[in-house]
């Protein structure tokens, strides 16, 4: 089944653009891929550091590029701030995700959640390979907190089939992020078939543990840290991880490894990577 239909046009979700995004480079993209993958998931913080003393978009983009993500999941992707655009001298012109992305994942998606008076921000999918079809659900449970689903499919080289790729930012209350479970629940039953191989991951701001009853169990999900260690990742606050906020759930796939990236003069959250296997 494909989202093709149901997909976000690149002029609504950027207002005054005229064609879709820029492809980044792809110097350096494999053309043949092996069963297994690496996948990276990280809270961004709209590229400020820790307390929101200063922009590290240059730090970041090095330490993803360290973390040697075949597919990253952002959440917190600035990618207009009229204020810190005149105001920053670091400031990129370009949106925060292409930036990120350059030179090293070929394609991107973005998801503009939040919108205020002079700018926005959401989720973003950065992809070492082409990204057939994407699209943004709006899954906010009340107006005064923004949240979405950018749900991609991805070309695998060799794979016969389309890897989905579910980035999520969820709510801070139990109601509200219980409301969104669900709604991703029923898109990927709607959506995803069931042999296709899917990947889930990003803040899902779940420290009760709902997501394991109303996502992962139904659905036939496994998060990648309870496999190899017995519990999601402690991965916030990021300069001592207390809480199980940020997964990175997996079907279709075995987990070979799952590390947990501190990084405390970074994002307040820490960046999570796991390397998987096709099934």
């Amino acid at each position: 089944m494909s989202i093709a239909r149901r997909l976000t046009p690149w002029a609504l979700a950027f207002p005054g653009a005229a064609k879709a995004p820029r492809r980044a480079a792809t110097t350096g993209v494999p053309e043949k891929m092996s069963d297994t993958l690496r996948i990276a998931t990280y809270n961004i913080h709209k590229g400020r550091s820790l307390f929101n003393r200063r922009l590290i978009l240059h730090d970041l983009r090095d330490r993803l590029r360290g973390l040697g993500a075949d597919l990253v999941f952002l959440q917190e992707v600035q990618v207009l701030h009229e204020h810190r655009t005149h105001r920053l001298n670091n400031w990129t012109a370009e949106p925060q995700y292409e930036f990120l992305a350059h030179s090293v994942w070929r394609d991107f998606a973005y998801g503009k959640n939040a919108v205020y008076d002079r700018g926005h921000h959401g989720n973003a999918v950065l992809s070492r390979f082409p990204i057939a079809h994407w699209d943004n659900e709006d899954v906010s449970a009340h107006r005064f907190e923004s949240r979405g689903v950018l749900h991609c499919e991805i070309t695998v080289p060799g794979w016969k089939e389309l890897l989905h790729c579910v980035c999520v930012h969820f709510a801070i209350t139990a109601g509200s992020r219980r409301r969104q479970l669900w709604a991703l629940r029923e898109r990927i039953d709607r959506l995803v078939p069931e042999h296709a191989p899917l990947v889930v991951a990003g803040d899902f701001n779940d420290w009760r543990g709902d997501a394991a009853a109303n996502l992962a169990r139904p659905l036939g999900l496994h998060e990648v840290f309870e496999e190899v260690a017995g519990d999601p990742a402690r991965s916030y606050p990021a300069i001592l991880p207390l809480l199980r906020l940020d997964r990175i759930y997996v079907r279709g796939f075995s987990v070979r490894a799952a590390r947990v990236h501190h990084g405390r003069r970074m994002s307040d959250h820490a960046a999570l990577t796991a390397t998987i296997v096709r099934l």
